[in-house]
């Protein structure tokens, strides 16, 4: 593609990674991509990018390099060593990392970045695979203000609130408090639908009022038809989700901030995980209440 665009290497092509890179593709950006699995590759190439067979390949020529991977050990196995990242991105080249991952990660890959002339941006994403498809993501940033300015037109074809929060690693920290709180809501919404089944309530009904007053959220209009169908086909598996409630509670302990009900909440996640449902949408907290209020799930 002939343009004046920056041109974009994309590594990870999972449930955020696929439809973003698309999104990416859609505004006009030439996107390179690599993932494990064979037939995103090939979903890629039918979508208008192009198929690389390593990191190395895929980062050589890119002037922007994107990585959404699940988890801080990813993030690491795809920057260092020699057929990394790091050793093979040209020197002036922009990693925005969008995975979610520990704050101290971002720092570190930040500061082993500099060293070869590499600029990073920590760019944590909210708005689940439904936000990433429609381009409507949230992206909570961490890095320098002149990364961020230079990234923002790649950002705004990817989401609709991008912000930039602070130095590296205050995207993860404040993604990390997203997760908290998605959590806790998404839990609160699994016990009242259980108290409402329960009381004979018509379920349908019950949640359209409520979402119409305080009790209302974005978890709750994206997770009601879940709740309703018992539909937890994954948008954001409950591994994940466990993933970052150990990112939000360990952070917290070191900068001593108590997080009482997340911490309760973090074990039932955890829970919910050692009886088979980490695959499950994180909806899927509504099963453990089941589970504690006498069903068979």
């Amino acid at each position: 593609m002939s343009n004046n665009l920056p041109t974009i290497a994309w590594i990870g092509l999972g449930i955020m990674g696929s439809p973003m890179s698309e999104n990416l593709i859609k505004a006009g950006y030439d996107v390179t991509g690599y993932t494990l699995e064979r037939e995103k590759l090939d979903r890629l190439a039918a979508a208008g990018g192009t198929a690389a067979p390593s990191v190395a390949e895929a980062v050589r020529d890119a002037d922007v390099v994107i990585t959404m991977v699940p988890a801080s050990p990813q993030v690491e196995a795809i920057a260092y060593g020699p057929d990394g990242i790091l050793e093979n991105a040209r020197s002036g080249a922009l990693l925005i990392d969008m995975s979610s991952i520990t704050p101290q990660t971002s720092i570190d890959l930040a500061a082993a970045a500099k060293d070869k002339g590499i600029r990073v941006l920590d760019a944590p994403v909210s708005g689940g695979e439904a936000g990433a498809v429609e381009a409507v993501l949230s992206i909570m940033v961490g890095g320098e203000q002149a990364d961020f300015d230079e990234a923002r037109p790649v950002f705004e074809a990817l989401g609709r609130t991008i912000v930039l929060c602070g130095p590296h690693g205050s995207g993860q920290t404040v993604k990390a408090a997203n997760q908290l709180i998605v959590a806790v809501n998404i839990q609160a919404c699994a016990e009242a639908v259980v108290f409402l089944e329960k009381s004979g309530v018509d379920l349908a009904a019950a949640l359209d009022v409520l979402n119409g007053g305080l009790a209302g959220s974005t978890v709750l209009t994206r997770k009601k038809d879940n709740f309703l169908n018992r539909d937890f086909a994954p948008g954001f598996r409950i591994d994940l989700h466990h993933k970052d409630m150990g990112i939000v509670t360990d952070a917290a302990r070191t900068v001593g901030a108590a997080l009482p009900v997340g911490a309760v909440v973090a074990q039932l996640v955890a829970s919910l995980r050692a009886q088979g449902d980490g695959g499950l949408d994180h909806s899927a907290l509504l099963r453990a209440v089941e589970r504690l209020s006498g069903a068979q799930v």
